[in-house]
This record gives C-alpha cells, sequence and structure tokens, in this order.
C-alpha cells in the first residue's frame, strides 16, 4: 500500500463512501480532531505510569479509532461495516472515574493544568478532548453522527481530568489549584 496516493494535492480528500470534500470540512475537522486526541494519548501511555492505566488507555485508543472510523464515513453513502461503541464503553469510563474519585482529596478549587509532565499531558489531552466533542456536536447540527459518540468524548475529558489528578497523588505532586485574585 502507498502511503501518498496525490488525490489530496488540490485540497479535497474522501470519506468513507467515496465522497470527496475539501479538507476544511467539519467532517474532517471533527475526525482529525479525534487522530490529535489519540495521539495524545498515546503520549500518555508512553510515560511511567501504572499499568492498569496505560491498558485502559490502549482500549481507549481502540475507541478513538472507532469514533473516527465512524465520523470518516459519508451518513447517506458508506456501506462499510464501522465498529459501534457501546453503553459499556461509557459506563467502563464511569467507573473508572468513580473508582479514582474516591481515592482522591475532595475538589474544592479549580485545578491549574500542571504538577508534573504526565499529569500536563492529561490535561492538554483533555482540552483536545473537549474540543473534538463540540466540533462532533456542530456536525450532529447538520449530519448524522451517532449519539454514543458525544457521550463517549464527554466522558473521555472527565476521565482525562480525575486521571490527571490521580496521576498527581500517585507521583506526590501537589495539586495546582487556582486562588483568583480578589
Amino acid at each position: 500500500m502507498k502511503i501518498y496516493t496525490k488525490t489530496g494535492d488540490k485540497g479535497q480528500t474522501s470519506l468513507i463512501g467515496g465522497t470527496r470534500v475539501p479538507k476544511f470540512h467539519l467532517r474532517i475537522d471533527t475526525y482529525g480532531t479525534v487522530d490529535e486526541l489519540n495521539s495524545y494519548i498515546g503520549l500518555i501511555m508512553c510515560q511511567e505510569i501504572n499499568e492498569q492505566y496505560q491498558q485502559l488507555l490502549k482500549e481507549i485508543q481502540d475507541r478513538l479509532f472507532t469514533i473516527g472510523a465512524s465520523l470518516a464515513a459519508d451518513p447517506e453513502k458508506s456501506i462499510m461495516k464501522i465498529p459501534d461503541l457501546k453503553d459499556s464503553d461509557i459506563t467502563l469510563l464511569e467507573n473508572e472515574i468513580d473508582s479514582m474519585n474516591e481515592l482522591l482529596p475532595p475538589l474544592k478549587h479549580f485545578v491549574l493544568p500542571g504538577g508534573n509532565t504526565v499529569v500536563s499531558y492529561c490535561h492538554i489531552a483533555r482540552c483536545v478532548c473537549r474540543r473534538a466533542e463540540r466540533l462532533t456536536v456542530e456536525l450532529a447540527e447538520n449530519s448524522f453522527v451517532e449519539e454514543r459518540v458525544t457521550v463517549y468524548l464527554n466522558r473521555l475529558s472527565d476521565y482525562l481530568f480525575v486521571l490527571a489528578r490521580k496521576l498527581n497523588m500517585d507521583f506526590a505532586a501537589e495539586e495546582n489549584i487556582w486562588i483568583p485574585r480578589v
């Protein structure tokens, strides 16, 4: 398989189903942002973190590929079988969030990104995830988007926030809280 096809040299690309769209199309921007998020998840996985976190992050990467495939498909023309997100994928994130939250001190302030490198990567991934969610919601206004995609991205950003807090605790780093000037 050739890596380059030259079919996108004039600013067009194909959706699954064959529809040609400009590379700035909202659908392309949306799944491109999910791909960016997946890359940040990979960066977090490469850090020296608990193997349990790494395994879940690997599973999250798989779900993000599923989401990317769903978003890359023309809902009116694609006949390709795309893997589905399941309610259990969302429940898994919720259970992990709840499990970590039980170990964390109550949240009394806004948390500023930082603490250490891996925590900062989690916050960057969270921000990219929120952008992916916003783009997905916008896309869903005019085109079909599986509802679970938006829910999963929403829950994933929550998971990344709580993971950042938990990793700060694991590394005995002080949580970087925001105390507003008054």
